[in-house]
């Protein structure tokens, strides 16, 4: 049928786990997730594919073995194609696009593009271009500069970055029953293609199984 917007109830199952985040809950909600959140986010990736290419959704189990947090369930559900990022939560909808957890390899590969006067400028422009528009700049950076920087360095913001990504969202009930998600999420991804493509050419494809 094609995607033709979230329902109540998507948005309602994760109010519902933030506040029981536990097997008896996952296990009596289980057809409300299946139904309600990945039947139309798997629609809704559907309908981007053939632009984006094919969009891959994350398992909603989190990874505990190394963390103080030990819920068992992420409270959102996630999808990913090539350096372009989607999420549904309590709250709504968030696009992104950009480099997320690079490999060591790939920060040094980073901090150089960005050191260098023309890709590190073409960068620039194009963060700024991002953010006049009014998506927001995240990503992990460093509270000091990166060792071997100089205090003047004209792009030192950006080489504090040890991620770096745009996003935006909408809330949720923008989105209950709204296909014009669709053409949000395609316009969305469309101003971070630039970004997305600069990580490539210059850092290398971003690795979500890390």
């Amino acid at each position: 049928m094609g995607f033709t917007g979230f329902t109540d109830e998507a948005f309602g199952f994760y109010e519902g786990l933030q506040a029981d985040n536990g097997k008896p809950y996952w296990t009596a909600h289980k057809a409300t997730y299946e139904r309600h959140v990945c039947e139309p986010l798997a629609e809704l990736c559907a309908e981007l594919e053939d632009e984006f290419g094919a969009v891959k959704l994350f398992r909603p189990y989190r990874d505990v073995r190394f963390s103080k947090d030990k819920t068992p369930y992420k409270t959102h559900q996630g999808g990913h194609s090539k350096g372009f990022y989607l999420q549904i939560d309590a709250d709504g909808l968030m696009v992104a696009g950009g480099m997320y957890a690079p490999s060591p390899e790939q920060l040094r590969r980073y901090r150089a593009a960005v050191d260098a006067e023309s890709s590190g400028g073409e960068l620039q422009a194009i963060v700024d271009e991002l953010r006049g528009a009014g998506l927001e700049i995240g990503g992990d950076r460093l509270k000091t500069r990166p060792r071997g920087t100089r205090e003047d360095h004209p792009r030192l913001d950006l080489l504090r970055h040890r991620s770096l990504y745009a996003h935006e969202g909408w809330p949720a009930d923008e989105c209950v029953g709204d296909r014009e998600v669709v053409l949000r999420v395609r316009d969305s991804w469309r101003r971070l293609r630039p970004l997305v493509d600069w990580g490539t050419e210059h850092i290398g494809p971003p690795d979500f199984s890390r």
